[in-house]
């Protein structure tokens, strides 16, 4: 027990008829880092908010440092030492706070800084930022911040609480790979002063970077555990889903005709211009590391941002969409990369968070056809197997895996001439997003398909053509067959090259 942080027995959790605990029994040694993988379902979550004060459990015991241990709410785990930074961001800032308040928003809330002016908070606030290597202005407001930036004021405000337990659920899905260099340094000082890391990720490069253990869930149970060096990996997908992973393939349709072109577009003032060309039936993947112009590219082709310089085609015609609704009214659909800011819509049921954009074609004499929409809605859950009781659970009650099905079936639920899938697997697991991408290749025809992801073996599971972006232009274009990898992969690597040149 002297090398255990938090000892977990029995554990169980019921949501009505729904067991999603059943019999959890796991130690968290102190001074390591153990990742946890599972399937959407399989119960990660909810075992989080156990532990944070979220929910409490039906039955089972929970101790930290040997001491009984049940918090009642999140502010009182904290009190305790247990950490969270919550995959949606949103659940780990105050948006409408500076990022000073943010990072001592915890103190402030225990009353240990009631009286505290603004420029002691500040103060505070800059020792913090600059004790973990934060860049960021800490009197902007966190609504203000991109998403990386966000992403790593939660995780500082949660470092700052100096925890005994740290739970980071898929940290690095929003950071650039010298943000990720960034907080596996920070994690390896918590791991040398004897902190202990509970790691959610299904990413093998994260992994292999951080962690010293895996331990998997499957069905509300503990199905796997792996601890001998190297980690296996493969041994952990197979625990995690009940069987091995088939070997994947992509069969590359004979290309249709052109649907969408871009001519000497530029995204900014001093980046290159570059043309392409998305053909009916075909899968582009837009790939790079955070901040190459992925997610500004997709910004332009709906219609959110203007482009600085060149011209867009979309079946021969020119395409100049100025918002996003003259984009989705010309064919062009995007998921956009933010699910919880920008796409799932909280407080409503799946069925209108799937339907929601497209009521004029659910609707007759100015009134809404419940049954039309319930179709569609039925017909996208069995699709992509998303996992709920009923098309009119609140979206909430969904895992974010399933949230994620949601949102992407939204869009592939009604026709379209170009669809923009801005990193559609972003805190999926293995299995779904296999479910997601074999969903998209079997309904690319009739449309072009682009998708942006930073994952290089995200990017080989469902693409066609690949095409590198470094510095808001293109890089490298390769086709997905006899790929040579490292060239890929060197290219990819030249944004961090000249963001160093940059910071220098």
């Amino acid at each position: 027990m002297q090398n255990t942080a938090v000892k977990i027995q029995g554990l169980t959790k019921a949501f009505g008829a729904n067991n999603v605990l059943r019999g959890i029994d796991l130690n968290l040694p102190k001074g390591r880092v153990t990742a946890l993988m599972g399937a959407n379902g399989a119960g990660k979550s909810t075992m989080v908010k156990v532990l944070c004060g979220v929910h409490t459990a039906n039955a089972g015991t929970i101790s930290l440092y040997g001491a009984p241990f049940k918090p009642t709410s999140p502010a009182d785990a904290i009190r305790a030492g247990v950490v969270t930074v919550h995959q949606s961001i949103n659940d780990g800032v105050v948006p409408d706070l500076d990022v000073a308040s943010n990072l001592v928003l915890d103190e402030l809330a225990q009353g240990h800084g009631f009286f505290m002016n603004k420029k002691k908070i500040r103060k505070q606030a800059q020792e913090l930022a600059a004790n973990i290597g934060l860049n960021v202005d800490i009197r902007k407001m966190v609504n203000e911040l991109g998403l990386a930036d966000r992403q790593l004021v939660a995780i500082a405000r949660a470092m700052a609480q100096k925890p005994k337990l740290l739970i980071l659920d898929e940290p690095t899905s929003s950071l650039s790979a010298k943000e990720a260099g960034q907080l596996f340094e920070l994690l390896d000082r918590l791991r040398d002063q004897g902190v202990a890391i509970l790691y959610i990720s299904h990413k093998n490069s994260d992994i292999k970077r951080i962690a010293d253990r895996i331990v998997t869930m499957r069905d509300g149970k503990i199905s796997g555990l792996f601890e001998d060096a190297p980690l296996d990996y493969q041994g952990a997908v197979k625990a995690m889903l009940g069987r091995r992973m088939s070997e994947f393939s992509i069969d590359i349709p004979q290309v249709g005709h052109p649907v969408f072109q871009l001519e000497k577009l530029a995204l900014l003032e001093n980046s290159l211009p570059f043309s392409l060309t998305f053909c009916d039936g075909e899968i582009v993947v837009i790939t790079g590391l955070v901040g190459s112009g992925k997610s500004e590219l997709a910004d332009v082709l709906n219609g959110q941002i203007r482009p600085t310089a060149g011209k867009m085609l979309l079946n021969g015609g020119v395409y100049a969409p100025k918002n996003q609704a003259e984009a989705i009214k010309a064919g062009v659909f995007r998921t956009p990369k933010d699910r919880a800011t920008n796409a799932v819509i909280q407080g409503f049921d799946i069925t209108k968070n799937i339907t929601l954009p497209f009521t004029k074609k659910h609707a007759w004499a100015g009134f809404l056809n419940r049954w039309s929409e319930a179709n569609t809605a039925k017909h996208t859950i069995n699709e992509l197997g998303i996992v709920c009781q009923h098309e009119s659970d609140d979206i909430g009650s969904l895992s974010g895996g399933n949230q994620q099905k949601v949102m992407v079936g939204r869009w592939l639920a009604e026709t379209s001439n170009l669809l923009i899938l801005d990193e559609p697997f972003q805190g999926v697991d293995i299995q779904a997003r296999r479910d997601i991408g074999e969903k998209i290749r079997n309904t690319a025809k009739n449309r072009a398909t682009v998708v942006m992801v930073a994952e290089m073996d995200e990017a080989v599971e469902i693409a066609d053509r690949i095409i590198v972006m470094v510095d808001h232009t293109v890089k490298g274009e390769h086709r997905n067959e006899n790929l040579d990898l490292d060239a890929v992969l060197a290219q990819v690597a030249g944004a961090s090259e000249s963001e160093q040149l940059n910071a220098g």
